[in-house]
């Protein structure tokens, strides 16, 4: 078995205090959609999974779990579409540019909305701290050695 020459960097601290002021605010790419979040995110995670990579076109989505009820659309409700593949979260984009917004389980829309990290304004005060589903991670880009959990399927 090989090892590390170097030891692996410790995980990122899941909330990163005193870099964010309540509310956090965000939106897609045109300015269309807007939202305001009242609450210290929950928790953070990347995910590698198929829909993700075909969502996205990347090789993960990043994504922070919203405390049920601190989330408000400020501006374009009305322009949010979504699609929900057969057993899985709805998956929520403004329908004027397609920027990704949130996903969401489609029996419990309410209390399960995970936000696309890259909508905030700013820093959003968290950090991922675990990758989810590297049982399907893209092959062109190694998952990089940052110390966080991996999960073969969701975490």
């Amino acid at each position: 078995m090989r090892r590390r020459k170097t030891p692996r960097p410790p995980p990122a601290p899941l909330i990163i205090r005193g870099v964010t002021d309540l509310p956090l605010t965000g939106g897609c790419a045109c300015g269309a959609v807007r939202y305001e979040i009242t609450e210290p995110l929950l928790s953070a995670s990347y995910c590698h999974c198929t829909r993700c990579q075909r969502r996205t076109g990347t090789a993960a989505s990043a994504q922070a779990r919203v405390k049920p009820g601190s989330l408000t659309w400020t501006q374009g409700r009305e322009n949010i579409g979504a699609w929900t593949p057969e057993g899985g979260f709805s998956k929520a984009f403004c329908k004027s540019c397609g920027g990704q917004l949130y996903s969401c389980d489609p029996e419990d829309p309410d209390t399960t909305i995970g936000i696309r990290l890259g909508t905030f304004d700013g820093d959003p005060g968290i950090r991922p701290q675990k990758r989810n589903h590297v049982a399907s991670a893209v092959s062109w880009e190694p998952i990089p050695d940052d110390g966080l959990p991996r999960f073969d399927a969701g975490g």
